[in-house]
């Protein structure tokens, strides 16, 4: 992380409230409630390539689930106004995925990076595949000339992005990662040891049956499901697109560092 100094636990804490991207968080409430109910009614845009069945049909199952993995008002009644990420939820989670990063450093693993938040969560899977690169993993290479969702599957800077009409594509698709095992699979690779992603992109890897640890907001309910389910092994709640893509450096420094994955370590 260019030296950046390792927070501490609290501080991390207050940074990710001072930054929103826990506590008082941009999103509003009724976006979450709109977002849970479609997921629940069965709309697959929001099940982030997870299949669910009809085991999460209660929007009220969904909001208390939601109130307890990422800290969203438990009240059913509040419906509009603020929501809230615990930041406490935040770090918890990120040390989850600290020990699972740990163990793919100590395995040499394969891993894949991937992000359909380029905008706000690309720096955050570059560093982290930087650091593990370094502690003797593979990231895994992408095959050439994919295509999903009527654009481009590439790497950028280590992490796979989906490009259409040559900009970095915001999408919750699980399509591009499919493109993605598919072509391993094509071409008589391996398959990742861990896919370390958001969206779309890790929740389609879990239920592929891959170890898949992944951010999400606080509008997107599907990967806190697939962690409560078991199908990702952790979710991390964020805010995925603050102000300032900077303002994620403290919390990438914390997650390598605990870790092991900072030069130091």
């Amino acid at each position: 992380m260019g030296g950046m100094p390792i927070p501490s636990r609290a501080a991390l804490v207050d940074h990710l409230v001072r930054t929103r991207i826990a506590g008082d968080v941009a999103t509003p409430r009724d976006n979450n409630l709109s977002h849970y109910r479609k997921l629940a009614n069965g709309d697959r845009h929001y099940w982030l390539g997870l299949e669910l069945g009809d085991r999460w049909t209660d929007e009220q199952d969904v909001l208390a689930v939601m109130a307890e993995r990422c800290g969203v008002v438990d009240d059913p009644g509040h419906r509009t106004g603020q929501d809230t990420i615990d930041p406490d939820l935040t770090v918890d989670a990120l040390e989850r995925m600290a020990a699972r990063l740990r163990k793919a450093a100590a395995g040499k693993e394969r891993v894949l990076l991937a992000t359909g938040h380029p905008g706000g969560l690309l720096d955050v899977h570059r560093a982290t595949a930087t650091a593990l690169r370094a502690a003797g993993c593979e990231i895994v290479v992408i095959p050439a000339g994919l295509t999903a969702d009527e654009g481009y599957v590439f790497q950028f800077a280590d992490v796979a992005v989906l490009e259409r009409g040559a900009t970095l594509w915001h999408t919750h698709s699980p399509q591009p990662m499919k493109a993605i095992l598919d072509g391993l699979e094509r071409e008589g690779r391996p398959q990742p040891d861990l896919v370390v992603a958001d969206h779309g992109w890790a929740g389609y890897a879990g239920q592929r049956g891959l170890d898949s640890v992944g951010y999400a907001d606080c509008n997107d309910p599907a990967l806190f499901i697939g962690e409560a389910e078991g199908t990702v092994q952790v979710t991390v709640p964020l805010d995925d697109h603050v102000t300032d893509p900077r303002f994620y450096d403290p919390m990438t420094a914390y997650l390598l560092d605990s870790a092991g994955l900072t030069p130091e370590a």
